[in-house]
Order: structure tokens, then C-alpha cells, then sequence
């Protein structure tokens, strides 16, 4: 798993694998039974420095992609839940934080982001708005000097715990924005959680709007272009969140098939369960080569869009896949929530929806050979 990594790309993985099999994996089960934020990992892996890994130094760690994606796996290895939770704080919950604030309110603000105390989340979908953006009806309308955004916003993840909020609302007919709204704010109401298949312990919820003051973030109208330069990167990591989730079933599957005795020997040696484990390995392989390609092609500032978006799509429906191999591999025991397999396969899913659906990837990725 080496192959061609720099060593200072192999010590972060050593470190945030270390972390997530001391202290993240033994809390995998709970969070998910909990539907729980664990508060107290969520700081443990700020102390780490993951949430500012992307961001230049002196606030960040100038961290390249590849190192980001190492980490991001390590920690979806550990807790797809807790995993989903931090690169939201470390990517779309930051980004326009660092990008746009000044003064006291950057002084005040994002060393809190940064360090985990002030969980950050993005509010973009909307009931009648998913991959559709221009679709989006929450409204900012001046104020004075300010902005204040009225609309409804479903599916933020860490709501129920979030300080900070990144809005994207209207400006005009054609025009969107981004905003920061922190929690405490006149017409912000944390609306109902929505109860998820898995990564249970990412928590989710509904938000209102109603005449909330907000702060503009950037220029009127940069919404969308400035969403698209992040957008690769959040299908990479997105790929590699899955690559996490579906190592952890590979391990177990393999771990079972040497300790469970049938017919007088280790299932492991019928050769069902091995055609199951070759191509549980064979997918995630292929896999992390396309999800650290297009790592690699971010790094090297290449044309990335296609490249991004084939290596999620690969990564979640192959992640899928495995998990749906290791289930069938602990049979009735893959059904139950004594083993982990089962809450891997409820996980992964999560993966073929975060960062843009497999039928809106195929399409990018079709209009991008026809341009």
C-alpha cells in the first residue's frame, strides 16, 4: 500500500491509522447505536490538525491532497460517522471561513473551527433543491450594511451540534452567494433531525431561516464558481472515505473466514469464500489507484473534474460492492448487528450520494468526453 508515497505521505497515514484503531474503532458500534456525536474524538482528531490538513500555513498545515486523502481513508477505517462529521469541518464547513473572513471575527472564529471547539457545517439542499442548485429559493436580502436570508434548508450535516454555518441563498434571478451565520442568530431554528440508514452518528437536520442576519462571504454572485473549485476535491475525499469504509469490511471478512469452522476447516478454504475475497481486494485496489490519481492530479493542478468524478464513482459503487461481498461472507452473522458488517454495508451507501449522486457523475463524465 506504499506505492509511491513520500515518507512524510506514509507517516500520516501511520498516525491517523494509529488514531483511528486506538481510539476511533472501539467507539464505531456506539456511535452508531447513540446516533451520537462524540464530542470528545471529534477534538482528539483536531489535535491532529486535520480540519486546517488543506489550508496554508501559518493558520493550516499546507498538506497536499494525497496526504488529506490518506488521512480521510484512516479515518473512515475507524467510523464512517465520525469520518463524515470531520471532513465536513475540514473542507465545505471551513473553506469559505478561511477564504472570506477578516479581522476580529477571522481572529475569533476559525482557530475554533480549526481545532474542533466550534463545529462548522454548510446549509446548500434544500426541499426542492438538490443537485439542481439553481433551484434554490432561501433568499438574502440588503439590510443596512448587512444581509438577512429567509428559506429552509434540509439535510446540513452536524446542525444539531453546529456554531457556524456556511448559507448559500440567492442574490438575484441567477445569482447565488455565500453566508455565514452563526448560532444564537434572530430567525435560525435547528429544525427535525432526519433519521439516517447509516453513518448515524454524522448527525443531520433540517434548518430555518426566517429574516436570520447574516455576514456575505466573498463577492455577490461567486457562489457557484467558487463551490466549483472545491468540488473535485470533495469527490476525492468522498472517494476515499469509501475506500475507508470498505477496507474495514475487507479486514473483518478475512478475519472471519480464518476463525469460522465449517465442515472440519476455515470457511476460508472453500473456494466460494475465496472468489468473494478476490474480488473484495481486486475492487478496492483498483479503487484507491483512481481515488489517489485524481489526489495526485489535484496536487500537480490539473484539469481534474472527469478525473474526480470517475474516481468517486468507482470508489462508492465498488465500496458498496464489498461491503455486499463480506455480508455474504458471515451469512446470517452478516445480518446481524453483533458483527460490524452489517453497519458497513448501511454506511457505504452514504458514499454513492455525498459529493453527487453515480447518475449525475456518469453524466459529467459523458458530457466531458463529448465537449
Amino acid at each position: 500500500m506504499s506505492g509511491g508515497l513520500s515518507p512524510e505521505q506514509i507517516e500520516v497515514r501511520r498516525a491517523f491509522h494509529d488514531l483511528a484503531a486506538r481510539a476511533i474503532r472501539p467507539r464505531a458500534r456506539a456511535i452508531d447505536e447513540e446516533h451520537s456525536f462524540d464530542r470528545e474524538l471529534f477534538l482528539e482528531v483536531g489535535k491532529t490538525g486535520f480540519f486546517s490538513m488543506r489550508y496554508p500555513e501559518p493558520e493550516g498545515a499546507g498538506a497536499d491532497v494525497l496526504s488529506y486523502v490518506l488521512a480521510v481513508e484512516e479515518l473512515a477505517w475507524g467510523s464512517l460517522s465520525l469520518a463524515a462529521t470531520c471532513t465536513m469541518q475540514s473542507l465545505m464547513g471551513s473553506f469559505f471561513l478561511h477564504r472570506h473572513l477578516e479581522g476580529e471575527q477571522r481572529r475569533r472564529l476559525l482557530p475554533r473551527v480549526f481545532s474542533g471547539e466550534a463545529v462548522a457545517g454548510i446549509c446548500m439542499t434544500e426541499p426542492g433543491a438538490g443537485s439542481d442548485l439553481f433551484s434554490l429559493k432561501t433568499r438574502a436580502e440588503k439590510k443596512g450594511d448587512g444581509w438577512i436570508l429567509t428559506g429552509q434548508k434540509t439535510w446540513v450535516t452536524s446542525a444539531p451540534v453546529a456554531e457556524v454555518f456556511t448559507v448559500l441563498a440567492r442574490t438575484g434571478d441567477k445569482e447565488l452567494s455565500v453566508f455565514l451565520v452563526e448560532r444564537g442568530a434572530a430567525g435560525l431554528s435547528i429544525g427535525r433531525a432526519i433519521d439516517k440508514m447509516g453513518v448515524r452518528g454524522s448527525l443531520t437536520s433540517e434548518l430555518a431561516l426566517d429574516a436570520t442576519p447574516a455576514l456575505m462571504l466573498g463577492p455577490p454572485g461567486t457562489g457557484m464558481a467558487a463551490l466549483r473549485e472545491i468540488l473535485a476535491e470533495i469527490r476525492v475525499m468522498t472517494g476515499a472515505l469509501a475506500l475507508g469504509v470498505a477496507r474495514a469490511a475487507l479486514d473483518d471478512a478475512v478475519k472471519y473466514a480464518k476463525e469460522r469452522v465449517q465442515f472440519g476447516k476455515p470457511i476460508g478454504e472453500f473456494q466460494a469464500i475465496q472468489l468473494h475475497l478476490a474480488q473484495m481486494r481486486t475492487e478496492l485496489e483498483a479503487a484507491r489507484q483512481l481515488v489517489h490519481w485524481a489526489a495526485r492530479r489535484s496536487d500537480d493542478k490539473l484539469e481534474n473534474a472527469d478525473e474526480a468524478a470517475m474516481a468517486k464513482l468507482f470508489a462508492s459503487e465498488a465500496a458498496v460492492r464489498v461491503c455486499d461481498h463480506a455480508t455474504r461472507i458471515l451469512a446470517s452473522y452478516g445480518y446481524a448487528t453483533d458483527y460490524d458488517v452489517e453497519r458497513y454495508l448501511r454506511d457505504a451507501r452514504f458514499t454513492l450520494i455525498g459529493g453527487g449522486t453515480s447518475e449525475i457523475l456518469m453524466t459529467n463524465i459523458a458530457r466531458g468526453m463529448l465537449r
